[in-house]
């Protein structure tokens, strides 16, 4: 069982940043893949970032070049940097992985963004 724990939400306005943690129970980032994901009102949930076990990245074109996805040399912290943010960026926001086929999700971490 691996357990995601999201944190850095917050209210903040139109053009701040935001720093988002994913801590996992495990190192599991190891050899996994991470991802962020969010959750506007009213929407569907949609990747926003992820991160391979090679490094690598992929991000939603609304965030290109506003958002980055990175972890720590531990593998069990995958963060998501997040700049110039907008009102549109309001949403709950996931972490995400998978291991042997079983997919866990976090609790999520509010972040608001409003003047």
């Amino acid at each position: 069982q691996v357990q995601l724990v999201e944190s850095g939400g917050g209210l903040v306005q139109p053009g701040d940043s935001l720093r988002l943690s994913c801590v996992a129970s495990t190192n599991i980032f190891r050899s996994n893949a991470g991802g962020w994901y969010r959750q506007a009102p009213g929407k569907e949930r949609e990747l926003v970032a992820i991160i391979t076990s090679g490094d690598n990245t992929n991000y939603a074109d609304s965030v290109k070049g506003r958002f980055t996805i990175s972890r720590d040399n531990t593998k069990t912290t995958v963060y998501l940097q997040m700049n110039s943010l907008k009102p549109e960026d309001t949403a709950v926001y996931y972490c995400n992985t998978a291991y042997w086929g079983t997919v866990y999700w976090g609790k999520g971490t509010l972040v608001t963004v409003s003047s």
